[in-house]
């Protein structure tokens, strides 16, 4: 501690020069809401949103011309030197022809107006004739689709200053095995060091590790101001192309005021004290080095050999598998392989030799703690379950410090690759739907321990070649045991599916888990994904429109062209209105659900005639009875609340009404 203390006292008088300040934001996807005068983007040009990607230049079908402009900058002004700064986003080109063009930039501006009017084609919206030659001060990372005269091909990318003619640096795609027509997603990582000057920048196909893939010395001093506002920019000319940005980051860091040199008046004390300092400091470094990575070698053979003991223990384990069978099943987990990519790895298909099986293996980034509780939940919890339309785990691995899960392989993929997006006549969807109601039926009710699975949606229910439902996807999962019929934990899921309750009180429970199931229910009915409750003219306000105008049929999803019995087409509607009641005290059971789809005679559940507006939220699921319970009611907008009523909810939570409308706040105290 000895030389910490010396810097301290030495330092002390010029430490304020050393407090910097971070910058962070995050679009993780895009909605309608995304591009409104209150958001924190500004859309100038073309830009629309559509399928939660923001979209440069118009779809395909929408281009009726060319000459497309379209701009996107953060709303608010970021400080980009003296700072270092990291930016990593994805993008897709999509075109129809042979022949399309221009391309999309990621670019550092002086102010936040509009591309130049005429920045269409090769200038891709950062600069126009007007201002090429150093009217304007900025830079710009451009991904370009077009070979111009000066240019090596129509696959390449710049960084561009006064210029797109002579830029500051430029070089071809080809070596990477990235295309930027080829229609997939691309992710690049742009980063800043603001004491090198050095700009560098990374790109890969999504899901694919990064590649360094150029480096240039960039002076911002000299190039843009110190606050700018930073975005994307795209264009078309004579061809029809789409940019698209599927989700952004971005952060910055502040560099010190005063340099080290700046802040030491003597330099013959500097010297001294580094003297002191620095092998001190080595030696200390070395030995706690030493110590975590002796502490985290026992951790990681203590953790290894708790979870071979437990997986291997567990009735019905499921199998143990080498490194070396997934590598040779994966073809040593080759690109080509990857059949999808999640938030805690990557999906490949495999093909095991004796016997002649094909597998699906999850990868999982280890380094992620949650990565780490996913792969436990799986084969330590979940691994004993049997049912026809649950994804069978089949397998594990933890070798080579990596995790693995092996599962049957489902050709057919996920059920979201089809909603409103690839036809499924109706008796497809309904033995879809009868499929997932009975996995959940299993998990709740016939699989011992009732488990919740707490992240039900199209994207979790895989079909095999049959299109066959199977609920996979169970890193969320939690088995729920003594008389508290429920899971006490941060809010997990996916918004638009996550019943009310959970929102307000972090507790899943069975009946929430019918909440998702109900909101599946009407996407597959009306083939829309949903956006979530909290956006205006969302899918569950306008199926409740609908029912409470008796015009239900008018819902379904057009594309079936009638071809369903209208009147099973109604019953599963009601069912899945009935599932998505506010209040879960009045949501049906899994098994009424399943009983109501596959007879015909089956007595529907009640529902209102119109949207219910109350949500009781109590300590035990309706499995249990609990007296302990408070109800919240949500008023109408012509309804008056009562002046400061307040009411105490379960888990020390207090919501608060505001005493002119409808507005409300709910505080952890």
């Amino acid at each position: 501690m000895l030389p910490i203390l010396i810097l301290a006292l030495l330092f002390h008088q010029d430490s304020k020069y050393y407090f910097v300040e971070s910058f962070n934001f995050s679009f993780e996807s895009f909605n309608s809401d995304s591009c409104s005068n209150e958001s924190r983007l500004i859309c100038l040009g073309s830009v629309n949103v559509f399928n939660e990607s923001l979209y440069l230049t118009p779809d395909l079908s929408q281009q009726q011309e060319g000459r497309q402009i379209g701009r996107v900058l953060f709303r608010y002004p970021v400080t980009i030197w003296p700072s270092s700064f990291s930016t990593i986003f994805t993008v897709r080109f999509l075109t129809n022809s042979s022949v399309s063009g221009d391309g999309i930039a990621f670019v550092i501006a002086q102010d936040d107006r509009p591309s130049p009017p005429q920045s269409y084609g090769s200038y891709i919206g950062m600069l126009d004739p007007s201002t090429e030659g150093g009217v304007l001060r900025q830079l710009a990372v451009e991904l370009d689709s077009y070979q111009n005269e000066h240019e090596p091909d129509d696959n390449h990318l710049a960084i561009v200053t006064t210029s797109v003619e002579y830029p500051i640096a430029l070089k071809s795609l080809s070596s990477t095995g990235i295309y930027l027509r080829s229609g997939k997603e691309i992710t690049i990582k742009i980063d800043y060091d603001g004491w090198t000057k050095n700009l560098q920048i990374s790109l890969a196909n999504f899901g694919n590790p990064l590649i360094n893939f150029l480096s240039q010395k960039i002076i911002m001093e000299e190039i843009v101001p110190k606050s700018t506002y930073i975005g994307f920019t795209a264009a078309t000319a004579f061809f029809a192309e789409s940019h698209q940005i599927i989700s952004w980051n971005f952060t910055s860091i502040e560099l010190p005021k005063k340099s080290l040199k700046q802040g030491i008046n003597n330099k013959g004390k500097m010297k001294i004290v580094l003297s002191i300092v620095i092998p001190s400091l080595l030696v200390l470094v070395l030995v706690l080095l030493f110590i975590i990575q002796k502490k985290q070698k026992k951790g990681q053979e203590m953790r290894r050999i708790d979870i071979e003991m437990l997986a291997r223990n567990a009735a019905n384990a499921p199998k143990y598998f080498t490194y070396k069978q997934l590598s040779r099943a994966t073809r040593n987990f080759n690109k080509e392989n990857m059949v999808g990519a999640g938030g805690f790895g990557c999906v490949y298909k495999g093909v095991l030799a004796d016997p002649s099986t094909i597998i699906a293996v999850k990868k999982i980034n280890a380094t992620s703690g949650q990565g780490q509780r996913e792969y436990l939940a799986e084969i330590c919890t979940i691994g004993r379950l049997r049912h026809k339309n649950l994804v069978q785990l089949q397998g594990w691995c933890h070798d080579k410090e990596q995790l693995f899960l092996v599962y049957e392989y489902m050709p057919n993929g996920s059920l979201d690759r089809y909603i409103g997006k690839i036809f499924l006549d109706w008796k497809t969807r309904y033995n879809i739907l009868i499929g997932l109601a009975s996995a959940l039926l299993y998990l709740h009710e016939e699989c011992g321990n009732p488990v919740v699975h707490r992240d039900v949606k199209p994207n979790n229910v895989m079909l095999d070649s049959e299109y066959n439902a199977h609920l996979g996807d169970f890193g969320l999962a939690r088995l729920l045991q003594g008389e508290n019929n429920f899971v006490t934990t941060m809010v997990a899921g996916t918004p638009g599916y996550l019943a009310p309750e959970v929102s307000y009180t972090g507790r899943a429970t069975p009946e929430s888990d019918v909440y998702s199931f109900g909101m599946v229910v009407i996407e597959v009915v009306c083939g829309r994904r949903t956006r979530g409750m909290m956006e205006e003219n969302s899918l569950v306000d306008y199926v409740w429109t609908k029912h409470e105008n008796n015009e239900l049929i008018t819902c379904v999803d057009q594309t079936l062209e009638g071809n369903f019995d209208e009147e099973q087409m109604k019953r599963t509607i009601l069912v899945g209105l009935g599932c998505l009641h506010p209040d879960r005290m009045f949501r049906p059971r899994m098994r009424k659900v399943v009983q109501i789809l596959l007879n015909p005679n089956e007595p529907l559940m009640k529902v209102p005639q119109s949207r219910p507006t109350a949500i009781n939220l109590s300590l035990h699921s309706s499995n249990y009875s609990s007296s302990d319970s408070t109800t919240i009611t949500e008023y109408n907008s012509n309804k008056k609340l009562p002046i400061s009523s307040m009411e105490l909810l379960p888990d020390e939570m207090t919501v608060v009404f505001d005493e002119n409308d409808t507005k409300r706040m709910y505080i952890s105290k």
